[in-house]
Order: structure tokens, then sequence, then C-alpha cells
């Protein structure tokens, strides 16, 4: 991949209008009744017509047998080397709920779930409760008082809040207390490095405060904590790409990526529909635009192949609005695999199109695992995605002499 350093160089103002349509855990398996992925199952004629005036291929999100999370697969897709720029869940949830982050907090996501009477984990995500039950549940937490830092617990959205830990001589070398399997115990707060372990001790008091807290709620009777982190510095795209960025989204974690990018953020409370409605209300003001969408990754996580597949054709039907904005360049791919046969993230390659006036089409016919595997994109890293839409959108000049 090019440095940054390099793109930056490169990298000129133009016109062109380039669009990322990211389908959250887009990449699936075969179910085994029809050998079918959820994207080759889906009937997806937009889409299939896009492939085929576009150029396809297969991206690793981070390199190939590696599983990754949302965050180093999103950092890939838009230019950054997700091992130079790491960035913790905690802080993404932090920044896209407008939590105000000092430098020194520690973050980190939290989940509520479910366990049985011997500590056993039934529900990652707590029958992943309403947001309203969620917020009521952050409010007792919130009670809590450990000595030696100040503790903070705001709802994000459904099973899913915020933790911050603010004082004195905080680190956040820590391993994840979720082990993101059901049938065992949460895990204790493990510092991976000396430094952090006064802040391991902290946050293992709070557990077990939290804990007897929850006891008797159902069925968000326990709390489980992954992702956490401090404040990263990271370039702006509009410093590396010259871009006006702008992102689309529901959920706030992919919110707080956004921002710390340097994009402008556009709330949306309802589908895929109401995203491009706001994408056609912005699209004189901006020149780069990410539309994210959450519910094939959910469906998937649920191990819920209909609903995924339901999904997947309601971007399909909505896409023509996107079309008739007439962008210079579209990107239709995923940030990483969720196959509802494995219900979680996986290493499998993503499905990924690009369509520009100036691509040079291949012989795929439709968007789907194995037609993009015999694309004239190949396989290829996700960072490689942002030079070839820059190119295409001629937004960058020669390298070299």
């Amino acid at each position: 991949m090019i440095p940054l350093e390099e793109i930056k160089r490169i990298s000129i103002v133009s016109a062109s209008k380039i669009v990322i349509l990211v389908m959250d855990g887009l990449g699936g398996l075969p179910e085994l009744k029809t050998g079918k992925t959820e994207l080759e199952t889906a009937l997806t004629p937009n889409l299939d017509r896009l492939a085929a005036d576009g150029i396809c291929g297969l991206i690793d999100p981070v390199s190939p047998g590696v599983t990754p999370g949302s965050g180093p697969g999103h950092l890939a897709l838009f230019g950054y080397d997700p091992f130079r720029h790491l960035i913790g869940r905690g802080v993404l949830e932090g920044i896209g709920i407008g939590f105000d982050l000092k430098p020194s907090d520690v973050a980190a996501r939290g989940n509520f779930c479910t366990i049985d009477k011997q500590g056993l984990i039934t529900d990652r995500r707590a029958g992943r409760i309403t947001t309203e039950k969620n917020a009521e549940l952050c409010e007792l937490l919130t009670k809590i008082q450990i000595k030696g830092a100040e503790t903070f617990v705001l709802p994000v959205k459904e099973h899913r809040f915020l933790f911050v830990l603010r004082g004195k001589g905080l680190a956040p070398q820590i391993d994840d207390t979720d082990p993101q399997k059901t049938g065992v115990k949460a895990y204790l707060a493990v510092a991976t490095e000396l430094e952090a372990e006064y802040t391991a001790d902290l946050i293992n008091k709070f557990i077990v405060r939290a804990q007897k807290t929850l006891a008797n709620q159902h069925p968000a009777n326990m709390m489980l904590l992954r992702g956490f982190s401090m404040l990263p510095q990271i370039p702006s795209m509009t410093d590396i790409y010259k871009l006006k960025p702008a992102a689309i989204a529901r959920y706030p974690m992919y919110k707080g990526l956004a921002r710390l990018l340097g994009m402008k953020v556009y709330d949306v409370d309802d589908g895929i529909e109401e995203e491009l409605k706001i994408l056609a209300s912005c699209y004189q003001e901006h020149d780069f635009f990410y539309v994210h969408v959450k519910d094939t990754d959910s469906a998937g996580e649920d191990g819920d192949f209909r609903r995924k597949v339901s999904a997947i054709e309601r971007v399909d039907a909505a896409l023509p609005r996107l079309l008739d904005l007439k962008p210079d360049v579209i990107i239709v791919t995923g940030d990483h695999s969720t196959p509802a046969l494995i219900k979680g993230h996986s290493w499998h390659p993503v499905p990924a199109l690009l369509y520009s006036r100036w691509c040079r089409p291949d012989k795929a016919k439709e968007f789907s695992e194995s037609a993009c595997a015999l694309g004239g994109l190949g396989r290829l890293p996700a960072v490689n995605l942002m030079p070839l839409a820059l190119a295409n959108a001629f937004r960058l000049t020669k390298y070299g002499a």
C-alpha cells in the first residue's frame, strides 16, 4: 500500500464526487440447503447491473486470515493502515454519542448481557434490550463510586453503552472482559502491560459492584466491556485527500469514527431509504460520502440468514436513489464478513465493486462472492480501495518523474 504521506503529496482538488456504500458485515457463507451465501441468495438487480458495468473483487479488511473488528475494517476502507492507526472501540462509541472525552480518559464499549445462576453468559446482548431500558440501567450504574477515579456510564443504542474511567495514572492496555461467546463467565479486566494494572484493578472493582446492582434486572443482569482505549492522534481525510467528506450513519460507533477522520456527520433514525434522502439533500455540499448500513451485520450476528438476505434486498431496492445522483465513483462493499452460519465477524474476504466511467469492466455480471472472486480487481487489501476511488475520480496526480 502507498503510505498516506505519499497520497497527500499527489492528491488534488477536483469537482468529482465519490460515494462509498458500506453494508456492514456483508460477506457470508453458503447456506447448506442451497449452497448460496446471503448475497448470492438475495434478489439484487440494481447491484448486479452496477457490478456488470463496473469492476469487482474481494478485499481483506486487515490481512488474510485475520478477523477484523468494525473499527479496523472501516479504517482500511478509508485508506488508513489499521495496524498503524488502531482506534479503540470505546473511543469510537464515546465520540459517536458526543461525549467530551479527555486525553487521559480510558473508554470502553459496554454490552448489557444475560447470565444464569452459575454466572455463565446466555446472551451477550441481553435480547437486544430497548435503548430506553438501557438508559434506566445506565442510571443505576452511574450511582456506583470507586475510590481513585470518576466513572461515567452512558447509553448508546439497544444493549450497547459507553463506560469511561477518568482519573490520574490511567492506561488502556487491558484485555476485554467480553469473551464474545456464551456458556462461559465474563472475564476479569487483565492488564497487558504493567502500567495498566492500576486501571484494571479499578475496573474490576466497578464490575463487582455493577454485577450486584444488576442482579435483579432481567434480561440484562450483567455487563461486558471491550475496546479499552484513549484518544488517538490521526490525520483527517481533508488533510490527506483534500476532500470535503460526509458520513450518513445510524449507530454512534460509526459516527465516532467518521468524526475522528474529519467527516461531517448527518444523523439518521431510519434505514437506507432515509439515508439516501439525506445524501441527496447534502449532495452539493460535499465531494465524498460514506453511507453505512448496519442491518446486514445485525442479522448476521443473530444467525438470521433470511433477515440478512432481506436487508441486502432493501439496499438494492433503494439503490436507484443513489444512481440518480450520478456520482463519478461508487464503491459498494463491507467492512468485514458476518456470516449468519458463524453468528459473528469472520476472516473471509469481502465482496467489493467499483463503478466509474473510467474503470475497466471485467466479466462479472452479478454482485456476489463467487462473481467477485473472478473479478478484475482480484483479491486486494482493503486499504487499496481508497486510492482506486481517488484515481477514478481524477483526484491523484502522477507519482514520480
